[in-house]
């Protein structure tokens, strides 16, 4: 699926709502990356804090989980119109190996919208995109 762009200003308006707007996010530092059509690109970088194991060490699921689900509702704002809201239905997340002490990302993408309901698959990486430490599906509900 191509990428299509966001229009410069709603781009600004999602950058705002996610990074300022909602105090967890801006709490645990979360960054967007990117944004488009149907898609989002979001970062955190690492502090102590985010740490579930110091003993192995490695970063708290509860951190990935919530990013997940911060990101895919994020990319769910690119495909509903303004003023339209969504919250979360669903979050199912398979974690696949520890999370080192550094920066995570996260890679959202819409698989379907329809009149009341998104489908997002989200991927949670470090360094490699395709060596992700978790993946997450989601289902969003659309209040329209």
């Amino acid at each position: 699926m191509k990428e299509e762009p966001l229009d410069e200003s709603v781009r600004e308006l999602l950058r705002q709502f996610f990074e300022e707007h909602i105090p967890f996010n801006r709490f645990v530092g979360m960054k967007l990356v990117s944004i488009s059509k149907g898609a989002a690109h979001a970062e955190i970088p690492f502090r102590d804090e985010l740490i579930g194991d110091p003993m192995r060490p490695a970063l708290h699921g509860g951190v990935l989980s919530a990013f997940a689900d911060a990101v895919g509702g994020l990319a769910v704002f690119t495909v509903i119109e303004p003023g339209a809201k969504c919250s979360t239905i669903d979050l199912r997340i398979d974690y696949l190996r520890p999370g080192r002490l550094e920066k995570i990302q996260a890679r959202a993408r819409v698989l379907r919208t329809g009149n009341r309901v998104s489908v997002v698959e989200v991927s949670v990486f470090q360094h490699d995109p395709d060596s992700p430490i978790a993946i997450a599906m989601a289902v969003y509900s659309i209040k329209r």
